[in-house]
């Protein structure tokens, strides 16, 4: 890793001439996998944060998303999104009981669109199994996510094996303990890796999975080669999020937000990587903070001189 790290804090990006006559001119949509939606931004596959009526509600408003992994019944619910004709997204682990989900749906014809494998460590010889199990039991397997990862080396290797999509965050977001309990992951850096990792594959896309702040960050991650922007503290303290509703001490309203390897979200005592804690409770839900994130986004892009995403493939900054 050099040693003049960045992260999103750190940048700034340059201006260019805008072209458009109106902010609300600027397409924010994006082609992922077989489908379009409405923006680059998906919710983190965290059971703070994502739930069945989330997923409904962001799929039926023609945004992306992806269900977490946590006592989720994936076969019924699938079967709801492919009856009110939605993209089936869930995340699933590494081990048998895995595999077997994905047996299950097939026989039940509820096969779905998008798979994410969705662990803390993704360069492994069990990630490496299962997506060579994937791409070689289905004549047509789905669209496979996979991480989370913060080197080239291992964004390369997730490609090789089957990746469609790569996750690339290791520790960088707020609830999670990986780097303080570790010493490893992106945090403090997650710019940077992100770039490191766009720059290794060929025709994998990318995911930048956490360390997002502000919505200007959303605009830096395209710049430094992310596909889709993978967003957690955000999203979980909004009216309709999952997460349990406090009365703080000073009398407002604070919504619980945990990682996915704390000891609150896998009931275990031991190999924890993740925390709870609280945010302040916002007064509007996860689509008008996707409405929201839509208007930046779509002055980002003025900004950046373009009337689309693609204009961030060549934005510089400093």
């Amino acid at each position: 890793m050099p040693s003049l790290k960045f992260d999103f804090q750190d940048i700034n990006l340059i201006p260019r001439k805008c072209i458009v006559n109106s902010r609300s001119e600027c397409d924010t949509s994006t082609n992922f996998g077989k489908f379009t939606f409405k923006l680059p931004v998906v919710p983190a596959n965290m059971e703070c944060v994502m739930n069945d009526e989330i997923a409904k509600k962001l799929a039926a408003a023609g945004y992306f998303y992806i269900h977490h992994r946590f006592n989720v019944d994936a076969v019924a619910f699938g079967k709801y999104m492919k009856s009110a004709g939605l993209p089936i997204s869930i995340s699933l682990g590494v081990n048998d009981a895995d595999y077997e989900t994905l047996k299950i749906m097939a026989s039940a014809d509820v096969f779905p669109d998008f798979v994410t494998i969705d662990i803390a460590h993704g360069h492994s010889i069990k990630m490496e199994k299962i997506l060579r199990w994937i791409k070689s039991e289905y004549t047509v397997p789905p669209f496979i996510i996979a991480g989370n990862v913060s080197t080239a080396e291992a964004s390369r290797d997730l490609e090789t094996w089957g990746a469609d999509a790569i996750k690339v965050g290791i520790g960088p977001g707020s609830a999670c303990t990986t780097y303080v309990a570790t010493g490893f992951g992106s945090r403090g850096c997650q710019a940077q890796v992100v770039k490191l990792c766009a720059q290794a594959v060929n025709k994998a896309l990318i995911i930048a999975d956490g360390g997002i702040k502000e919505p200007g960050d959303i605009a830096k991650a395209l710049v430094m080669g992310a596909d889709m922007v993978m967003i957690g503290g955000m999203f979980s303290a909004l009216t309709d999020s999952p997460g349990n509703v406090v009365t703080g001490t000073d009398g407002r309203l604070y919504k619980e937000f945990w990682g996915s390897a704390s000891a609150f979200q896998t009931g275990k005592k031991n190999r924890i990587e993740g925390t709870k804690k609280l945010l302040l409770m916002k007064n509007h839900g996860i689509l008008d903070e996707m409405a929201y994130i839509t208007e930046c986004l779509q002055s980002a892009i003025s900004y950046g001189g373009g009337k689309n995403l693609y204009c961030f493939s060549d934005v510089q900054h400093m």
